[in-house]
């Protein structure tokens, strides 16, 4: 059986890099460029592990892992949080949320990413 990652990230280029590293792990990816419509995947395809950006159209991320979290089909489902974001606030806030993980994009190589996803996905 595959492993599932969404990533929900409105860079297409970051998103084609890291979903093609992840392919060759193995993993299948399903993207999402909006946090609405990575939240409506989350909830259709029920994904091993979810790879969330906190800045993102029509739904921010935040919004996006505080509504993971409270529905009880999906909130087991491990959210790692990829972003530009840096504060300590931000960092709180996610982690408080449910994230299991905070990588800022800039301090982070492609393995180290796909070394957090497998701790995760087992």
């Amino acid at each position: 059986m595959s492993k599932v990652i969404l990533f929900v990230e409105d860079e297409p280029t970051l998103q084609k890099t890291l979903g093609r590293v992840l392919e060759k792990e193995g993993y299948e990816v399903q993207s999402a460029l909006d946090g609405q419509s990575g939240l409506a995947l989350v909830k259709r395809i029920k994904p091993s592990l979810v790879l969330l950006d906190l800045i993102l159209p029509k739904m921010d991320g935040f919004e996006v892992l505080q509504k993971i979290k409270a529905d009880p089909e999906i909130k087991s489902i491990p959210v790692i949080v990829l972003t530009n974001l840096e504060s300590s606030q931000d960092i709180e806030k996610a982690l408080s949320l449910g994230a299991n993980n905070y990588l800022v994009k800039a301090n982070y190589e492609l393995d180290e990413v796909i070394g957090r996803v497998k701790e995760l996905v087992k």
